[in-house]
């Protein structure tokens, strides 16, 4: 199944920007992903809800692109995708680096979602929450 995007506005203490995620998220598709948050930041977008909770599977391509994105919303480059390995190795660095942040946070995600992020390390670079309107106060 491709993945769907849809976008949606909500105000917290800030203007908040809110990314569903429908599907499976994997090498088909994370691209593009990464290319919708850059475009979000260019429109001046700078605080991101990625709502994983209609997400159904992520493949290791779907972590990249959570780096990248994570990446671009802090006005950096996201990883080369042509980098094989050194994106992955890009993510181990963050993640060993201990840096947390709030501009892009995640909700709902599935518990084998939870499962990749915790296993990888990579839900400690992004505060996440159970549900839409928790994620929106804590903005």
């Amino acid at each position: 199944m491709a993945m769907q995007t849809t976008m949606d506005r909500a105000e917290g203490r800030v203007p908040i920007t809110i990314m569903g995620l429908t599907g499976e998220l994997d090498a088909s598709n994370f691209q593009q992903l990464i290319d919708d948050v850059s475009r979000l930041y260019d429109e001046g977008v700078r605080h991101l809800l990625i709502d994983l909770t209609e997400l159904s599977f992520m493949a290791s391509s779907g972590l990249v692109a959570l780096h990248g994105v994570l990446r671009v919303m802090h006005g950096e480059a996201p990883p080369d995708p042509e980098a094989g390995w050194e994106a992955f190795h890009a993510i181990g660095r963050a993640v060993q680096d201990g840096s947390t942040q709030s501009e892009v946070q995640l909700c709902g995600a599935q518990p084998a979602i939870a499962q990749v992020l915790q296993r990888t390390g990579l839900d400690q670079l992004f505060p996440s929450h159970v549900d839409r309107a928790t994620a929106i106060a804590a903005f």
